[in-house]
C-alpha cells in the first residue's frame, strides 16, 4: 500500500525502529541508516535474549528493510545521504536522535529541505524538538512517570505502577507512522513537504485521553484502590480479582447481574449508584464474593449471565489462545545466524491477510554497496570509502 514511498530511517532503540517497521510492513522502501559501529539495539536485548549471539531486541523491530552503514560525520557519508534525498527520491526522513544531533551532522530538516522542498521529515523525541525539557532524557519509563500515566495504576498501599512494557514507545511509533502516512497523502495532493514532531510525551498523554479529559472538565479521580479496581475512573467492578484458586478479569457489569451472580443478600444496603459514588466500599464486597468460588466456576456463571470477563493469562497461555493462533499474530523468521526466531507480526490484517515477511532485519551494512551504487558512486569510489572506514558492508567485514 505504501509502494513508492522511500524512507531513510536514522533510528535506534524502539520507538523509531518500530515506526520504520510499520512503514516497511506496508510496502515502503525503508533503508536503515546506521553508523559503522551499528545501532544500539544490535548490542542490547531484554532478559539477555540472544539467538546465536543475535539480539532479539534488534530482530523484533527491523524487518522488511534494507541497511546501509556510513560514517555520517564524514563528507562522503553526508554526501551519500544528500544524493539519495536530492536525486533518488528518498524524501521521507525518520529519525530519533536527541534534538540537535541531526542538525550538527548536516542532516537536519532545513538542510535537507534545500535539497528537496517536498521532503517529509519526522523527528521522534522524548518531549519535542524544543522547550524547557528538550535536554532531559526521553525514555519510556521516565515519561510514564512524569506524564501522570504511572499514577493511574497500582494498589493504594503500593507506589504508583508503570506498565510492564514499553507502551509509550510503541504507541509513539504508530503515531509517528500515522503522521508520515498523512503527510505523504497530503504531499501527493499539494506537493508540499512537512515536518512532523512525534514525542513520547505526546504519546503518553494520548494514551490518557479518557482520564485526563475527565480531570480537565471537573471530574474527580478517586484514590488508587487496594481492592481489584484497576483505574481511578471506572465504576466497580473493573479490574483483576482473586478467586478461590486463581484470578479473573471483570469489566463493567450491571448491578442486577451482580445480584444474580453473588450470594443472596451480599449487596444489601448498596444500589447501582454506589458502583461509582461509593466505588471502593462496593469493590470490597466484590472482592469478598469472588473469593468464594474458583475461576472456572465464576466463568460458567458469568458466561450464563452475559457478564464481561476474561482470564488472566501468562504468556504460555497467550501464545496458545485460540484467537491469537487464528489471527496469526506471530511470525517465524529463519535467520542465517540466529536460526528460527519468533516475533510479533504487524497488528492489522489487510483484505483478510496478515502482512508478509519480505526481508529479514538487515545485517550491519547489508545493502551498503547496493545503495552507494544507487546513489551514483563508482566501484572504485565505493572501495575507497570502505578502505577508509567511511562505509561498512558484510563483504568488507569478511575481508578483515
Amino acid at each position: 500500500m505504501l509502494e513508492g514511498v522511500k524512507v531513510l530511517s536514522f533510528t535506534h532503540y524502539l520507538q523509531g525502529p518500530s515506526a520504520a517497521q510499520a512503514l516497511a510492513d506496508l510496502g515502503a522502501d525503508v533503508v536503515k541508516v546506521e553508523s559503522c559501529r551499528g545501532a544500539y539495539e544490535r548490542g542490547w536485548s531484554g532478559c539477555n535474549t540472544y539467538k546465536n549471539g543475535v539480539s532479539v531486541f534488534y530482530l523484533m523491530a527491523n524487518r522488511n528493510q534494507r541497511g546501509v552503514a556510513l560514517d555520517l560525520k564524514s563528507d562522503e557519508g553526508r554526501e551519500t545521504i544528500y544524493r539519495l534525498v536530492r536525486d533518488k527520491g528518498y524524501d521521507v526522513i525518520l529519525e530519533n536522535f536527541r534534538p540537535g544531533v541531526m542538525d550538527k551532522l548536516g542532516l537536519g530538516y532545513e538542510e535537507l529541505k534545500k535539497l528537496n522542498p517536498g521532503v517529509i521529515y519526522c523527528s521522534c523525541t522524548g518531549y519535542g524538538s524544543s522547550g524547557p525539557k528538550v535536554r532531559k532524557p526521553g525514555q519510556d519509563l521516565l515519561i510514564q512517570g512524569m506524564s501522570g500515566l504511572a499514577a493511574l495504576a497500582g494498589p493504594g498501599d503500593h507506589p504508583p505502577m508503570p506498565t510492564g512494557t514499553a507502551l509509550v514507545d510503541q504507541h509513539g511509533a504508530i503515531l509517528a507512522a500515522l503522521g508520515i502516512t498523512a503527510a505523504v497523502y497530503d504531499r501527493d495532493k499539494t506537493g508540499k513537504g512537512h515536518r512532523i514532531e512525534a514525542s513520547l510525551l505526546g504519546s503518553a498523554l494520548d494514551l490518557q485521553i479518557e482520564p485526563i479529559g475527565y480531570y480537565l472538565n471537573g471530574g474527580t479521580l478517586t484514590p488508587r484502590a487496594d481492592t481489584g479496581l484497576s483505574t481511578r475512573i471506572h465504576q466497580s467492578p473493573y479490574g483483576i480479582y482473586k478467586t478461590a484458586d486463581k484470578y479473573i478479569t471483570l469489566s463493567l457489569t450491571s448491578f442486577e447481574n451482580l445480584e444474580q451472580a453473588f450470594t443472596p443478600g451480599a449487596l444489601e444496603g448498596f444500589s447501582a449508584k454506589d458502583q461509582m459514588d461509593n466505588r471502593i466500599e462496593f469493590d470490597k464486597v466484590v472482592c469478598r464474593e469472588l473469593l468464594k468460588r474458583t475461576t472456572n466456576e465464576w466463568e460458567l456463571i458469568f458466561e450464563e449471565l452475559g457478564i464481561w470477563y476474561a482470564p488472566v493469562n501468562e504468556y504460555e497461555d497467550v501464545v496458545k489462545d485460540e484467537q491469537v493462533v487464528y489471527n496469526q499474530c506471530f511470525m517465524t523468521m529463519n535467520h542465517p545466524v540466529a536460526g528460527e526466531v519468533k516475533v510479533l507480526g504487524h497488528a492489522n490484517r489487510y483484505d483478510g491477510q496478515p502482512v508478509p515477511l519480505r526481508r529479514l532485519p538487515p545485517e550491519l551494512g547489508e545493502n551498503t554497496i547496493e545503495l552507494l551504487k544507487e546513489a551514483g558512486y563508482s566501484d572504485s569510489q565505493i572501495q575507497e570509502m570502505m578502505k577508509q572506514g567511511k562505509a561498512v558492508s558484510p563483504e568488507k567485514k569478511q575481508d578483515k
